[in-house]
């Protein structure tokens, strides 16, 4: 069973997703479950050098006030799932397609650390401000999933992936994705949102329940 999940580094219902999805498996331990992360950019127009906190939330939300409205609720609801949210540390909202670019990297499957540096990632923007955003400290949160730095170095000299990357964040869009968290089962069951764990279960079911029915269907 393959889950795809469309998601960025910075959306924080994305970080509470993964943690939901994380509980549903859980529910489930026998599956036998691959995940795939997908790019998608909650700021397709971010400057590359990314933007001041404060700019973005007036941008985006009209200001503090009701930016702290959302994110008490967003606050109220990662407690939930234990997640501390830190967002009065965050000084800087980045440009992602770098950390997509490390996140496909360590997708690879020699490689084989996407899942880790993915809720890494969270981490070090929802949890400790980090910005995520400079080829520093992506190659630290690399190397600090186990990825050969100099191996990591060398690609992010490269714009290897940065096509595919925006392609796949467009190819979301046209699929009718207007947000993430977005998990797609098999390429067939979909659940946008970070849902409670329960309302994975129903996509488990059918995606496992049409697996075993292929055999019989080809014979």
């Amino acid at each position: 069973m393959i889950v795809d999940i469309f998601s960025d580094p910075i959306c924080p219902w994305c970080f509470i997703g993964k943690k939901r999805l994380n509980e549903a498996l859980a529910l489930r331990p026998d599956l036998p479950v691959t995940i795939r992360w997908r790019a998608f950019q909650l700021n397709p127009d971010m400057p590359a050098a990314g933007m001041d906190r404060q700019t973005y939330l007036n941008a985006k939300f009209g200001g503090s006030e009701r930016a702290g409205q959302i994110y008490d609720r967003i606050r109220m609801v990662g407690q939930s799932v234990g997640i501390d949210f830190a967002f009065d540390k965050i000084r800087q909202t980045p440009n992602t397609v770098m950390a997509h670019r490390l996140i496909r990297f360590a997708q690879r499957p020699e490689i084989n650390k996407a899942d880790l540096v993915t809720d890494m990632l969270f981490d070090a923007y929802f949890l400790n401000g980090e910005t995520i955003g400079s080829v520093d400290d992506l190659l630290a949160v690399g190397e600090k999933a186990g990825i050969d730095r100099e191996a990591l170095t060398a690609y992010f000299e490269t714009d290897e992936d940065t096509e595919e990357i925006l392609a796949e964040d467009a190819h979301a869009r046209r699929l009718g994705i207007g947000g993430v968290p977005c998990f797609i089962v098999d390429g067939k069951y979909a659940l946008s949102g970070a849902q409670e764990p329960e309302s994975f279960l129903p996509l488990f079911d059918m995606a496992l329940q049409e697996t075993e029915q292929q055999p019989a269907t080809q014979a």
